[in-house]
């Protein structure tokens, strides 16, 4: 009788520490900062175990590798990117990866002065790369009249939403269904009355854009370009010649720099040119759409380095701004 109960007693406490072994093994809290959890596609088990030790830690990564074996984790679901908080559980862990239960991703497009920036800024965020976000993005494009010029026209800054393994083929429909939603009937009955469509709307934002940092003064800006286009003037913007050079820090616009050959030179070539300088905002969007009714012509740098532009309505006005801010300049030393 009483080798029962010591056996009994044994046993019970083997139950007890097994339990509290399990209990530490699975209450096992990361202490780091927020991170990212990224399991590929392509990922074998040992990877997977190595990865979750390297981000989480050797004592709760190999807690949460243990617990998902143990409950029958799918590598191929598993793919996917999971937030981790500090605090988190090894348990909890486990089970998200277990479950594919994705954290979605806030994506934030900014306003970049080239195209392969802005691919690179995008897909940084996703398992597929910058050539495949290309290759969608252009296909929208063609489907839809729009030109691989313009293809950066149909993605706005803005922060989405989306999971890390969407496909690039679906991020680039999603921008482009969003890029859609902004030009509502309201918008594009704006655009016909400045004799533009929405293309052609990016593309001189984006130079309103290039030309002022000032908010305020962009719709001005539009509506110097807006009445130039009207009268059948050249833009003689400066922003499209750096564009041409690939000099976008020029500070001093030489007559060499004029003369460069680019159907995006505007000194040389009426109109606009053929595709936008770098992304525009929302906002200088609308700036283009509301801009006032004025008769200004010419714009020209103050000579105060203010980043605010002299008006004019008339060359010989004109010719008095720049007078000044190129003396401003020569008085700084710039060349």
């Amino acid at each position: 009788m009483k080798r029962i109960i010591y056996i009994f007693i044994i046993v019970v406490v083997v139950a007890v520490m097994a339990i509290l072994l399990c209990y530490n093994y699975a209450t096992r809290a990361y202490e780091g900062e927020e991170i990212r959890l990224n399991i590929g596609m392509h990922i074998t088990e040992l990877q997977l175990k190595s990865e979750l030790t390297d981000v989480l830690g050797k004592s709760v990564g190999t807690a949460v590798y243990d617990i998902w074996k143990l409950r029958n984790g799918s590598l191929s679901r598993a793919h996917g990117s999971y937030r981790i908080k500090p605090g988190d559980k090894s348990y909890s862990i486990a089970m998200k990866i277990r479950g594919g239960m994705q954290d979605p991703l806030n994506v934030t497009v900014t306003n970049q002065r080239d195209r392969a920036r802005m691919l690179d800024q995008i897909a940084s965020n996703f398992e597929f790369g910058s050539d495949a976000l290309g290759r969608a993005v252009d296909s929208i494009a063609a489907v839809n009249g729009i030109d691989s010029n313009n293809a950066i026209s149909i993605i706005l800054p803005d922060t989405y939403q989306y999971y890390w393994t969407s496909s690039a083929v679906s991020v680039a429909e999603s921008l482009f269904r969003e890029w859609r939603r902004y030009w509502n009937d309201d918008r594009i009955n704006k655009a016909r009355r400045k004799g533009l469509d929405p293309v052609e709307v990016s593309v001189l934002a984006s130079i309103v854009e290039e030309e002022s940092s000032r908010t305020d003064e962009r719709p001005v800006i539009a509506g110097l370009y807006l009445n130039r286009l009207s009268k059948g003037m050249k833009l003689q913007s400066d922003p499209t010649v750096k564009y041409a050079v690939g000099d976008p820090a020029l500070r001093r616009i030489l007559n060499r720099h004029l003369a460069v050959e680019s159907p995006y030179n505007t000194y040389l070539y009426p109109g606009l040119p053929p595709g936008p300088i770098r992304m525009a905002d929302k906002t200088t969007l609308d700036a283009v759409l509301n801009a006032p009714e004025h008769e200004y012509l010419y714009m020209c740098a103050r000579e105060d380095f203010s980043g605010y532009h002299n008006f004019a309505r008339t060359l010989s006005e004109h010719n008095a701004n720049a007078s000044r801010y190129h003396k401003a300049l020569d008085s700084r030393g710039i060349k």
